[in-house]
């Protein structure tokens, strides 16, 4: 079971490309709907507790689904398949490869392109099942003008703060049955970790390499743009011009963002050490993936409460607005720059909803067109 989650993630994180939020329509796609591993709203959960959560989004949700799937072991077995292609990619990078990234902008371009498709059918699949009635739709629809034209992690927190009022006061949803799990004690202590893990680097270890990536992961919401900043405060000696190179490299290649701290952490010392890109790596992960342990057990038994079925109704419906916003922007503008592109994209979006081809069949098409268009 363990060797079949990795397979299956490190498949993933060889070929997701896009961002966290791409990340989820791929995890939709064939955890949910191809190899039904889990229900549709459990999905939406794992989401909306990852939303609410520090550390990298689209890695939690695919931790969260080795979770359910196989104990910790299936988590981490999930984690090490996503992460380990980007791992790999930006080691190299940092070991003198550039010329790779620039070898590959026409291919990059091309899956870009099936990464407004992805998250288009990804958006529209949890809208037809999350926003089915009008007030569900209008908190959809709020929430995703608001991040729109307000598109800071301020304001995420806000819609997700409104959507959780709502929830509280308005009847959306039908009455669940009674919880089928009890509140587990132990689950606590990957929090009291993640806590005292964070005291000790603010302390103790606050010199080490551990410690400077350790409290990005446990601070940042929203994914690798915005762990950026924060890295280059708490990094002093490594230069600008290292940090974009990183956050180039970061968004051109598949998996998690947040193996943006593998390039930083190769040049800790100045020369690239891949001991040094290892420790950056996990630091920067291991907070969010604890946390997703400890809270997910009783996010899944929380929601099962009679009174809060609405609160998660409100707040899946949010996440809709917040997917399709991103969805909005930044993911379209950072793929589409021709006119062509965009009967492209109507087309590849009818054959996956139509025909639901294999994932690996339209990525190779779509990565065909974006070398055809750069020659």
């Amino acid at each position: 079971m363990l060797v079949h989650i990795f397979y299956q993630f490190f498949l993933l994180g060889c070929t997701s490309f896009g961002g966290p939020i791409a990340h989820i329509g791929y995890f939709r796609r064939h955890f949910v709907e191809h190899l039904g591993w889990i229900k549709p709203e459990r999905f939406a959960n794992m989401i909306t507790l990852s939303q609410v959560l520090p550390g990298p989004g689209s890695s939690q949700v695919g931790f969260a689904i080795g979770l359910e799937k196989a104990g910790w072991l299936g988590g981490l077995a999930a984690f090490v398949g996503f992460t380990l292609p980007s791992f790999l990619i930006m080691l190299m990078l940092a070991y003198g490869a550039s010329t790779l990234q620039s070898s590959l902008d026409g291919a990059i371009s091309g899956l870009k392109l099936f990464a407004v498709v992805i998250v288009a059918d990804a958006v529209f699949s949890m809208a037809r099942s999350f926003c089915k009635t009008t007030p569900l739709k209008v908190i959809a629809t709020l929430v995703a003008v608001f991040l729109y034209y307000l598109p800071t992690l301020n304001t995420q927190l806000l819609v997700l703060g409104f959507a959780f009022l709502i929830g509280c006061v308005a009847p959306l949803s039908p009455i669940p049955e009674a919880p089928s799990k009890s509140l587990n004690r132990f689950a606590w202590l990957p929090f009291s970790v993640v806590i005292i893990g964070f005291v000790l680097c603010l302390s103790v270890f606050n010199d080490s390499l551990f410690a400077p990536f350790y409290q990005a992961g446990s601070l940042v919401f929203g994914g690798g743009h915005v762990v950026l900043p924060l890295l280059q405060a708490n990094l002093p000696n490594i230069s600008d011009e290292t940090f974009l190179t990183a956050y180039a490299a970061a968004q051109a290649v598949p998996g998690p963002m947040f193996t943006i701290a593998s390039y930083l952490g190769a040049f800790w010392d100045g020369s690239p050490d891949i001991l040094n890109a290892l420790i950056a790596t996990l630091a920067i992960f291991l907070p969010g993936l604890l946390l997703i342990g400890a809270f997910l057990n009783h996010w899944q038994t929380v929601q099962n409460l009679p009174r809060f079925a609405h609160i998660i109704a409100a707040l899946n419906a949010a996440v809709v607005g917040i997917l399709f916003a991103a969805w909005l922007n930044p993911i379209i503008p950072s793929a589409v720059h021709e006119v062509w592109q965009w009967p492209v994209i109507v087309l590849g979006y009818f054959t996956l909803s139509k025909f639901k081809p294999p994932i690996w069949v339209l990525l190779i098409a779509f990565a065909g067109i974006g070398l055809i268009a750069a020659q």
